[in-house]
């Protein structure tokens, strides 16, 4: 039962991550110190948390896998995610950040074997649909971009990626989750810091962006942890579709904090209804 509460926090707080950082876009629009900010509080957010509780940040054999999986997601993941929110919006953005669970499935079959079932078809369809009914979308907001919802699939196959490695790795380690939660932002924060630093102004920018992007950080480094705890105490097949929620909470948070700039209306909850339905299918069935 522990195990479903954090799952449905990181949905939750996946969901919330969205808004934030769209707010955050909205007050400094710099997508790479954004990134830097995100990646690095939430490291120093996480890691104090796990020295105060006594965690073991020092078994490097146990935790450099998570170090690489954090380069992947959120490291490199993370400059294009912000880019999907900013081009598409928060809530179209979610929605196909949703529909990692497919990718995730379709990996697990063409890498690691897993045979096709019959729920992957029905799951596939459903989000699918849902893919078409927001690619037919007419009243979009008039700074949505193509080339968000591009970078969100491929957000998506990302975090698919990421599920499975995931998946492989925790099965072989007794690592708790806040010690493997910092290890996956330390990955991040090789990955985003130096990539801020190779640019001009990078101190002031860092600076500038750091009230901008704090929020996101917290939530961030909360989503992270709810997750691997989540993944410590109950199977994949339980978290997954539980964490899919995200797609609706961003929605639903759309709609209360940037209802004027989103557009959010029936058709986006319809889609998020599918994309989270077909989720929820392919990864419980799984």
């Amino acid at each position: 039962m522990t195990g479903v509460l954090f799952a449905c926090l990181a949905g939750f707080f996946f969901g919330a991550l969205n808004i934030t950082m769209r707010r955050g876009l909205a007050r400094v629009p710099d997508v790479d110190a954004g990134s830097a900010v995100i990646a690095s509080v939430a490291l120093v957010l996480v890691g104090v948390t796990a020295l105060l509780s006594g965690s073991d940040l020092f078994d490097a054999g146990e935790l450099w896998p998570f170090v690489l999986v954090g380069m992947l997601v959120p490291g490199l993941s993370q400059v294009l995610v912000v880019h999907a929110v900013q081009a598409a919006g928060a809530s179209r953005a979610g929605i196909l950040f949703g529909m990692s669970p497919l990718f995730s499935a379709v990996i697990a079959i063409v890498a690691f074997g897993e045979p096709l079932r019959w729920p992957l078809v029905v799951g596939t369809l459903l989000v699918v649909s849902g893919g078409i009914v927001l690619a037919w979308e007419g009243d979009r907001p008039a700074e949505y971009r193509a080339l968000g919802a591009v970078l969100a699939v491929s957000v998506a196959v990302m975090f698919g990626g990421r599920d499975n490695v995931s998946r492989a790795v925790i099965e072989n380690v007794s690592t708790d989750a806040l010690a493997q939660a910092t290890a996956v932002m330390l990955g991040a924060t090789i990955i985003l810091v130096p990539n801020l630093l190779r640019q001009s102004s990078a101190p002031a920018r860092f600076r500038a962006a750091l009230p901008a992007f704090a929020p996101s950080a917290l939530v961030t480094a909360l989503a992270q942890v709810a997750l691997f705890e989540a993944l410590d105490r109950a199977r994949v097949t339980v978290t997954a579709p539980l964490m899919g929620t995200g797609v609706l909470w961003t929605v639903v948070l759309a709609a209360i904090f940037l209802r004027h700039s989103e557009l959010v209306g029936r058709r986006l909850f319809v889609v998020a209804l599918l994309v989270v339905a077909g989720g929820a299918i392919v990864a419980g069935t799984r």
